[in-house]
Parts: structure tokens; sequence; C-alpha cells
């Protein structure tokens, strides 16, 4: 089945092709051209018949014999990912966790660019000096509309987490990554993806036990 003439893609593959990517990207530092199915497999904690349905999604890679070429399958899977070029990406709510987020650089080398951040009080001082610029959330709907941005990160309270995101998508925003500890209600074209680091803890409590 295909959407706009692409494959729908299951949620899982699209997380394991990320992992491939970064995968590829060690390779390639490390001046190696071609990979196995097998070696790229284990360097991703998945088992190589995993590996190749995953590829099958976008038709056939490799030679038998010789693997796949490195910078040939990384740039497939960037096009299918859409971070072949840099995406922008706005964040609203620069509190702690925003302005951590704000000041991450490595954001740009995996294919994204925080433009603009958003929040209640653009001008009061903060303890980091950030490139990008901090703007009122009344200019939100206006900025995301005029810069075409689809991406949006969101760190504010729970209290004003989905009245946001209802802006955030009247002005054509489709995909979000939420760290507000709440589940969004959205339309079924957009996605939600939930960073709740309490959970995560959770879940490593549990394995830790005696």
């Amino acid at each position: 089945m295909k959407r706009n003439g692409r494959p729908i893609i299951p949620k899982k593959t699209i997380y394991r092709l990320s992992i491939y990517l970064r995968c590829l990207a060690r390779l390639r530092e490390n001046g190696i051209g071609t990979v196995s199915s097998e070696a790229l497999a284990k360097a991703a904690g998945v088992k190589s018949t995993q590996l190749r349905k995953d590829l099958a999604y976008f038709g056939t890679f490799g030679t038998r014999g010789l693997g796949y070429d490195v910078s040939e399958l990384s740039q497939k899977i960037s096009g299918e990912l859409g971070t072949a070029q840099l995406q922008p990406v706005v964040l609203v709510g620069v509190g702690h966790l925003g302005l951590a987020l704000l000041s991450y650089r490595g954001f740009e080398k995996e294919g994204f660019e925080i433009i603009a951040a958003f929040d209640t009080e653009p001008n009061r001082k903060r303890e980091k000096k950030i490139a990008q610029p901090i703007l009122g959330i009344r200019e939100m709907p206006a900025f995301v509309a005029e810069h075409a941005v689809k991406m949006a990160i969101l760190s504010v309270p729970v209290a004003v987490a989905q009245e946001t995101v209802n802006a955030l998508i009247k002005s054509g925003v489709m995909g979000i990554l939420n760290f507000a500890p709440i589940v969004l209600a959205v339309p079924e074209d957009v996605m939600v993806n939930n960073v709740n680091l309490a959970i995560e803890l959770e879940n490593l409590s549990y394995f830790i036990q005696g």
C-alpha cells in the first residue's frame, strides 16, 4: 500500500531505519565503503532477515557477495526519512528543557535545524545564550506558516499543551515531538512522538530489580 506515491512503512521499521542510518554514518567515518547485511544487522542489533525486510520497502539493494554500498544506502535512507536536506523545526516552551534542546548542536548533523523558539515570556533573561530567536507565542502561527515549518518540539506545561498543539496544527505543522506529560488529541494525519523521561526511568527500574 502507498500514500502520496510512497510505501506506508510501519513505525517500528522507521525507527530501525534511523538506527541503520547512524550505523552507516559510523562506517563512512571509518572509511568503509561496503558492508554485508549480516555486519550491518549486527551493528544495529537486529537479525539480518529483519534488516533485509526493512530495506525491501524501497526496492532491491546490495550485490550478492559484495553487500551494500554504504554511501548509496545512506543516501537512500536519508531521502526516505526526509533528512537529506536540513528540515526546519520550531520549539515551543523555552524553560530549562527547552533551553537545553536549543543549545544542542547535534540536530543539524542529523538533518534538522531549529530555526526559532516561542515562549510566553520571550524577553525573559535566560542562563544560556542561544543562536535562535525567541519570539512571543502570538507570533508563532504566522512564523510557522510563512516558513513552511512542518515539525515542532513541544516543551510547554501540561495546562497549555493541547491549546499550543492546536495552534501548531492549524498553522501547518504535521509532526510533533512532545515532552509534555499528556496524551494529545490530534488529527489522523498528524504524527506525535511522546518523550516521557519518567516512564523511561520506570522501565529501567523494573529491569534492575534484584
